[in-house]
């Protein structure tokens, strides 16, 4: 795998899936969030338009390394609901992903092996309806100049293909672009070299 391309759920395109048991019902819900303060916040709305179901369960794991993750039970037995919609996420190669299950109670106790099962599946169902998409660590990377290299500049931007974050153009201007991490060392090596052409 490449150290700066990663996969997630494409935004505002919320992945929902569904798993009964028992009576039990479990509404699964798969979102693209870019901090854990995004994923809580989602949560939050989930508790407030369930408010009415026994548990609302979720995972996430979020950063282009995906080291900042979570796992909750909200009240399940440990282990039974947030672990295995970790592993869902896990085992689909995301990150920047959160995974929410709303469980209404049925009435019959699943036991911890109908418990993980059914968040698992309720959480696979949600992320084989979503859209994926891959994308890229970048990196910015600042450039100031003379206006007189302004078009030398500009040919590179073009040519590479970055994300112009911002720009400034005076006697002195300055350009921040935002470009994959991978190609960030030629993009600075080249706009280097223009200031000895």
């Amino acid at each position: 795998m490449d150290n700066d391309k990663y996969r997630t759920i494409k935004e505002k395109a919320i992945g929902e899936g569904f798993y009964a048991e028992k009576r039990s019902k479990f509404l699964a819900f798969a979102h693209h969030v870019e901090s854990a303060e995004d994923a809580l916040e989602i949560i939050k709305e989930y508790k407030k338009k369930y408010y009415d179901a026994r548990h609302c369960c979720y995972a996430y794991r979020v950063g282009a390394d995906g080291a900042d993750c979570r796992a909750n039970d909200d009240g399940e037995p440990s282990s039974t609901a947030g672990k295995p919609i970790l592993g869902q996420i896990d085992s689909n190669g995301l990150t920047n992903t959160l995974v929410c299950v709303v469980r209404y109670f049925g009435g019959v106790k699943l036991g911890t092996g109908g418990l993980i099962v059914a968040y698992r599946e309720a959480a696979a169902d949600a992320l084989s309806n979503s859209k994926k998409e891959e994308r890229f660590v970048e990196e910015e990377v600042k450039f100031t100049f003379t206006y007189p290299m302004m078009n030398d500049v500009m040919r590179v931007v073009k040519d590479m293909n970055p994300h112009i974050v911002s720009q400034q153009f005076d006697n002195t201007c300055e350009i921040t672009l935002s470009i994959r991490k991978g190609k960030a060392e030629e993009l600075r090596t080249r706009l280097k070299n223009l200031s000895f052409e």
